[in-house]
Order: C-alpha cells, then structure tokens, then sequence
C-alpha cells in the first residue's frame, strides 16, 4: 500500500469506443460510427465508479463525438472532480489531416465539451498519442485555442506514435517557436531502452508482476506515474471485427478479461489522483528533419 513518502500519480481515460480506435480506421468510417453498437457511455461509468471506489481523481480526454452523444457521461466526469480534456472530435492521426482540418477539428471539440462543462478546456491529447516529427505544427494550433497542458508525445519508438529521444519527466515543448506544456505517460529507462508502461495496451499484454514492478522502480527514484486507460479496455463483450491484422487484434483484444481486475489492483498499490501537474523542468524542441 503507499505511504506517506510516495509521490502521487496522475491517472488519465481516453474516453472513446471500441469502433474508435486509429487501427479500425480502414475498416469503420466516421459516417458508420452511429451504426455500431456503442459501449463507451457504460464502460466509462464503469471506469468511474472504480474510480470512486478508491478516491481517484483524473483526466479524461473526450472525444468531442462521444460528448454530443452522451452529454450526461461528460456532465457526471466534471461533476465528480475529473479534469475535461480533450481527445479532438473525430479521432484522426494528427500527422494524417493537415493544420486546417485540425484547427476545424479542435474548435469543434472544445464547442461541445465546454457547453456542457461550462469551462474552457486546457488539457489535451491527440488520438493515438500522434504528435510526432511530422505533425510539431500542432503546437501553434493548441495554443491557439486555449490548451495549456499536453499529453501527446511518448518517448519511444512504436510505427504509429513516438519521438524516441524526447524527455521522460515533464518540458516545454517547442516547434516552429511556438511552446507548450507536456506531461507524457510513464516510461521505465532501463539500460538503452525505454520501456513502455503508462498503460494502455502495455498494461494488458504485460503480466501484471511486470508491471507493478516496472511502477515500483519508477516511484522509487522519486518521479510520479502517469497511467493511462481506455474505456473499452474492460470490456471483453465488445464486438469484435474479424479483419484486423494480426498484430492490431493482438494489441486490441489482449486480456480484456483481465483488466478491470489489474486495474482494481493497480488502485490499491499506487496512490493515484494528483490532478496538480508538475512545472516543467526541461526543454525540447521538434524538429520535422530529425532523424
């Protein structure tokens, strides 16, 4: 169990549906989404009542889709104490949509999520973590519309996300000279590598021993954990699409059945709920010809 001494960690949702996900993309249109059955309005209070049960407050990121369709989820996240972020509108890669349509994208998003909270949104971030080497001008645009807090760039090297030698711990994000706050999801250096454990698929394909070891090792040295989840990682019951690849049905469908338990047990290991990000202690800049 913590203890006084232990930091406290920070907690986020990426509040989407099953259907949402980038690697159902060449499979579900957007147009289709009203077709589907949806289960995020029930896994999410799901997530939140786990949540609740342990005292835990966090940070959703909303799609500004799923907040038009179910208002009354988004109302209940602001209403318990969870920071409203947001996840833009349509859950595009960054990197695949240029500035304009992002610009179109975020104004949407921040119109739905800010009538029902009654409060601007501050927090973002990007669909599939997808600010990259490629898509740096979404700095510009953030800032434009009022984000002060980022969660988007991952220190690693995967082929969807990730600027493998951007800090670990919280920084000023820089591109084309314009700056943000980034906050990224937990990492574990270890010797050359860093290794990936913030959550998400990570959390359900590694056994749990692994993980709770890898968190450990992290709280140890004095830095907080930064653990994220999707609704429809507790939901073994979703539909499943048959013509995903192999390694996205590995990625998607890995150990449903087992997450809201690791979950639970996560939550009464680690002291989760510190909604007061750090200050940024360092500086990093993109660069599109980075290599």
């Amino acid at each position: 169990m913590p203890t006084s001494q232990t930091p406290k960690h920070f907690f986020s949702i990426d509040v989407e549906d099953y259907f949402q996900v980038s690697s159902f993309d060449p499979f579900v249109t957007r147009e289709s989404w009203v077709d589907w059955e949806s289960r995020v309005e029930a896994n999410t209070h799901g997530l939140l009542d786990l949540l609740q049960k342990h005292k835990v407050r966090s940070f959703c990121y909303c799609l500004g889709w799923v907040a038009d369709q179910f208002p009354d989820l988004v109302r209940r996240i602001h209403e318990s104490g969870h920071v409203v972020g947001s996840h833009t509108y349509w859950h595009r890669l960054l990197y695949e949509q240029g500035p304009m349509t992002f610009e179109m994208d975020m104004a949407m998003a921040s119109s739905a999520l800010e009538k029902i909270t009654q409060s601007p949104v501050l927090h973002f971030r990007a669909p599939s973590f997808s600010i990259t080497r490629q898509s740096g001008w979404a700095i510009e645009i953030l800032k434009k519309h009022g984000i002060r807090y980022d969660s988007s760039i991952v220190p690693i090297r995967h082929d969807r996300y990730g600027i493998p030698d951007s800090p670990i711990d919280s920084y000023t994000v820089t591109s084309s000279g314009h700056s943000i706050a980034e906050h990224p999801v937990s990492v574990l250096p270890y010797g050359p590598f860093k290794i990936p454990v913030g959550g998400g698929g990570y959390f359900r394909i590694f056994p749990w021993w692994f993980t709770r070891w890898a968190l450990k090792k992290i709280e140890r040295s004095g830095r907080s954990i930064h653990f994220y989840i999707h609704p429809w990682e507790i939901d073994p019951g979703q539909p499943r699409l048959e013509r995903l690849g192999a390694l996205s049905r590995f990625r998607h469908y890995r150990n449903l059945d087992r997450c809201k338990d690791r979950l639970d047990r996560l939550l009464q290991t680690f002291s989760f709920g510190n909604l007061e990000l750090p200050t940024p202690s360092g500086e990093y800049t993109i660069r599109s010809n980075q290599t």
